[in-house]
């Protein structure tokens, strides 16, 4: 019943006009590009959800079709640019990283969003000064003081240092939140043409197909993922993490990016993934897909996710708080 339930769903958002192709499969699926270009109605009563939040579900199958597109158009570029890419400089440290692709990504990906939505707000890593203050101070002014309901929060290439690398873990994150609660999430993960899809209350899809969280019931069972933060607090914080974690957990993995962290752990490929302090574009998209596969995303006490949520846990929810105990026990607070 469940996985009837999430199919019907994931049909409501599918209309005609044109194919998203898998690569690996030379499947297509539809997408209706042809219709989200065109204009839509701005009515926002019909689609009621718990949270007192209500969308027009067309307005919201629009917002989706938008995402996919300009996801693609970045992955495209990204691909395109596999083999590595030159450091234009460092940001809050020289393991803090800026390519010249960086802002072409986010040029396209904001160029997309805005040409069917031009009234919408956009938030995006490379328009923010380095560093946590900076990052937490730009969602919070977007939050207070925004003239449209929507934002969109955008992570143009996440997993920078992976792209300079030349390796195969880069990816745009983009999310659009509607009066401060994430309602689309799209991950798109161009090196392995993997189509990370969620809309708030209608499941969560790689290439179409619904997905959950892993089943490991135990922490001995967990596949752990965690960062190495750039940032002096969070790299102490981590070590702390990391050592006691090891010990207690199947095993541990550092992937350098977090947005393929969080659409591994809403297929199951990853038990939990934490993170000591990480900006809204980092994670946006990621905790939508999450929750919609089942799983549970909170802060590092055990907080719902907010877009200001910083320190992060995200797992199948059956093993979260055991995770969160080993954190908060060894000082990670």
């Amino acid at each position: 019943m469940f996985r009837q339930t999430v199919f019907f769903s994931f049909l409501l958002f599918l209309s005609p006009g044109s194919a998203y192709t898998n690569r690996s499969t030379g499947s297509s699926q539809n997408y209706g590009s042809t219709r989200f270009r065109q204009s839509i109605a701005t009515r926002m009563t019909t689609h009621s959800r718990p949270a007192g939040v209500t969308i027009d579900k067309e307005v919201l199958r629009q917002v989706l079709h938008v995402a996919i597109d300009a996801s693609k158009k970045a992955g495209e570029i990204i691909l395109g640019n596999a083999g590595g890419a030159e450091v234009t400089k460092s940001k809050a440290n020289s393991r803090d990283l800026l390519t010249l692709i960086d802002p072409i990504c986010e040029k396209t990906i904001r160029e997309t969003i805005l040409e069917t939505f031009p009234n919408h707000d956009f938030l995006g890593e490379e328009d923010v000064s380095p560093g946590k203050e900076a990052s937490a101070a730009a969602i919070e002014a977007k939050l207070s003081n925004s003239d449209s309901n929507w934002l969109w929060i955008v992570d143009p290439i996440d997993g920078t240092t992976n792209f300079v690398h030349g390796m195969p873990l880069s990816m745009p994150s983009v999310a659009a939140a509607y009066k401060g609660e994430v309602m689309v999430g799209v991950i798109y993960d161009p090196h392995r043409d993997e189509l990370f899809t969620a809309t708030r209350g209608g499941g969560s899809f790689m290439n179409g197909k619904p997905i959950k969280v892993g089943e490991q019931g135990s922490i001995g069972d967990a596949v752990v993922a965690m960062g190495s933060p750039p940032a002096d607090e969070s790299m102490q914080m981590s070590l702390k993490g990391v050592q006691a974690l090891m010990p207690k957990v199947r095993t541990i993995r550092m992937i350098g990016s977090a947005a393929v962290m969080l659409a591994w752990v809403a297929n199951g490929r990853l038990t939990c993934y934490w993170e000591y302090d990480l900006s809204s574009w980092d994670i946006s998209a990621g905790a939508l897909l999450i929750q919609e596969a089942g799983g549970r995303f909170t802060d590092l006490e055990g907080n719902d996710f907010t877009l200001r949520t910083r320190k992060m846990c995200a797992s199948n929810g059956i093993i979260h708080n055991e995770i969160l105990n080993v954190l908060n026990e060894s000082g990670v607070i």
